[in-house]
């Protein structure tokens, strides 16, 4: 009977740190997503291609992407 109330009790809560863990998966995939950083490159030298962004804009961005790269493989080193 404990056991029922218990259950009963913490139902709430137990969503709620369900639905937080799932939030966070989601999260560590879209940020460790190595294949849209590159399709995410291939766009920006497109934009520089067409003339749609600066020589800058392009180091800037470049550079993030880059670095984003860098961290995503650092990760999964670790």
């Amino acid at each position: 009977m404990a056991f029922l109330l218990d259950d009963i009790l913490l139902a709430p809560l137990k969503g709620i740190i369900w639905v937080a863990e799932k939030i966070q998966e989601s999260a560590e995939k879209e940020l460790l997503d190595e294949e849209q950083v590159k399709r995410d490159l291939t766009e920006l030298y497109m934009r520089l291609e067409t003339g749609q962004i600066t020589e800058e804009e392009f180091t800037t961005q470049e550079e993030e992407l880059v670095e984003r790269l860098e961290a995503i493989e650092a990760y999964k080193k670790s």
